[in-house]
């Protein structure tokens, strides 16, 4: 079986490569602006400032072979699987991340925090619960 994600928008971060990025976005991670593709328009209805989002991001800079990392890339703890920890290097590199929707111009979108890099694929954007 074949699966394929599309892209439905990209980040535009003043983030430009991993070491910038924050672990989290908690951690000091800026505001960010998210570009929605023009086909994706209808999908934007409903969404207001001040809303609690989760964005779900394909991390497309990350390594797909890692199956254990040093959590938060510590050398000085033991690897663990990928799947006990939030590393971006993972099987299928999808990024999570819980923002503030603070402004909606047109098609785009400014969160914050956002710890995601410049030109990080958006593939959905969903209400926190």
């Amino acid at each position: 079986m074949e699966y394929t994600l599309t892209p439905i928008g990209y980040v535009h971060s003043m983030i430009k490569t991993r070491d910038q990025a924050p672990k989290q976005g908690t951690e000091g991670a800026p505001s960010a602006e998210i570009s929605i593709l023009p086909e994706y328009r209808d999908a934007l209805d409903g969404m207001e400032p001040g809303s609690r989002l989760i964005l779900l991001t394909w991390f497309h800079k990350s390594d797909r072979t890692y199956l254990r990392v040093h959590p938060r890339g510590n050398v000085n703890i033991p690897k663990r699987g990928v799947f006990s920890t939030r590393s971006p290097d993972r099987p299928n590199p999808i990024g999570l991340h819980e923002v503030t929707l603070t402004k909606i111009s047109n098609l785009n979108l400014e969160v914050t925090p956002l710890e995601a890099l410049d030109g990080t694929p958006v593939v959905d954007i969903k209400p926190a619960i």
